[in-house]
């Protein structure tokens, strides 16, 4: 009997064993690019005159390109707040940015995208900007390991000084020294060496956070001269905490878009390791790859000093980055995967940030919180070219130093803006403006 019980124990075990082996054969690795303040117009697929982008090009080429994809808030904290959870920011709490030292974080009881995909076996990694806590060193605060992470390399809210040897990098809530190097090849490296040494019979999930084109900005000198001819006199970074002295006004001078366009070229550089890293190792024909901007990007139309000599492009769209007009949060996005895209699809549905959460988790086999309003939706029906049906997003966002429209809700093509006070004060058709 103890024998015929072992037994039975014994087959138990291996049929679950054969079962999660063939789940994980099916569940796909997924890579979550996220980057930070690119228009709508900022690459060469989306129509950007000059700015050459290869290989988010490629993407698009051998994906889907989402053109009537939206943050979901027009600044970063917000935005991340909602991918990661795929809830409207404002439910989790993150209303706006998160400042240093502030004492605000994602709450810990929030479920993320990294937890969902890590309860159903999945290898998880955040490289890059985090920027939902205050303090990336704090033991009072959740951390990325706190929130479905097992693995946390990066920074929170912009790089300091520069792109050039950041001194804001941590290491799983370790503050490291002076990182050397610029800061989009330090996060391709380690996302690299990750992907490199994890265990290969789990799938994974690495949410790769870049940097670019957040300022304030400083670019390999190869990259800058490629766009020397839209740069006015010589090139003098601007350093991030740097003493507001007159000496320092002086650098404050606007030179025109080339250290811009070098930005998002030498991003678009870095991204390119990775993917080819993948190709190289037979993983990106089964490797879910979602591109996407975190909002809409710093203009020329300047609100603060440290966004001297940004010239992100709405691609024509009305407002930026804090706005919630559609050039503060339509923003560029490509979903590539082999197995179930077609290659040079475009789709015009209607998609938002906070459905990223529930399609990787159906597409994962992995759980999306019941116990709690969930704002995203399934969006892969698109992948088969399919319509999602008429739906209703809202964004918000306080800015009043700036406007008093705080909130916008989109119903098929109506667009209405309302004030802090929530009175209704434009009304927009946006087949027609």
């Amino acid at each position: 009997m103890i024998r015929r019980k072992r037994l039975a124990h014994w087959a138990t075990a291996v049929l679950a064993s054969i079962a999660l082996a063939a789940q994980a054969a099916e569940q796909p690795n997924i890579l979550l690019i996220y980057v930070d303040d690119l228009g709508y117009g900022d690459l060469s697929s989306f129509g950007h005159p000059v700015i050459e982008t290869p290989n988010i090009d490629r993407l698009a080429a051998e994906g889907v390109k989402l053109t009537n994809y939206y943050a979901p808030a027009a600044l970063c904290s917000p935005s991340r707040a909602g991918l990661m959870t795929g809830r409207m920011p404002y439910r989790t709490g993150i209303r706006s940015h998160i400042a240093g030292g502030s004492g605000k974080f994602l709450a810990l009881d929030e479920v993320t995208l990294a937890e969902s995909l890590r309860n159903a076996g999945y290898a998880t990694a955040l490289i890059g900007k985090w920027h939902l806590n205050s303090d990336l060193g704090s033991d009072t605060e959740p951390q990325p390991l706190d929130q479905g992470f097992d693995y946390a390399y990066g920074h929170d809210a912009f790089q300091i000084p520069t792109n050039r040897n950041p001194t804001n990098i941590y290491r799983n809530g370790v503050q490291l020294p002076e990182q050397q190097g610029f800061i989009g090849a330090l996060y391709a490296n380690e996302a690299i060496a990750w992907l490199s040494k994890r265990d290969a019979a789990q799938p994974f999930f690495l949410y790769l956070s870049m940097a670019e084109p957040h300022t304030t900005i400083e670019n390999p000198v190869s990259f800058n001269e490629k766009y020397a001819a839209f740069t006015n006199g010589p090139v003098v970074p601007i350093p991030s905490g740097a003493r507001i002295d007159a000496e320092f006004k002086e650098r404050l001078v606007p030179r025109g878009p080339g250290e811009y366009y070098a930005n998002v070229d030498y991003m678009d550089a870095q991204i390119g390791r990775v993917l080819d890293w993948l190709d190289a190792q037979d993983l990106d024909e089964n490797t879910v790859v979602v591109f996407a901007s975190d909002n809409g990007p710093v203009t020329e139309n300047w609100f603060h000093w440290w966004e001297v000599n940004a010239y992100g492009s709405t691609g024509g769209l009305r407002g930026r980055k804090h706005l919630v007009y559609e050039g503060g949060i339509k923003v560029p996005a490509i979903i590539r995967y082999p197995e179930r895209i077609a290659a040079g699809s475009v789709s015009d549905e209607l998609i938002v940030g906070t459905d990223i959460f529930p399609t990787l988790a159906a597409m994962a086999g992995a759980e999306v919180p019941a116990d709690r309003p969930i704002d995203g939706i399934d969006i892969s029906p698109v992948f088969a070219g399919e319509a999602l049906g008429a739906r209703t997003v809202a964004w918000g966002l306080p800015f009043p130093s700036v406007s008093d429209l705080e909130y916008a809700f989109r119903q098929g093509d109506w667009k209405l803006l309302l004030d802090s006070e929530r009175t209704a004060r434009e009304l927009y058709d946006l087949s027609q403006d």
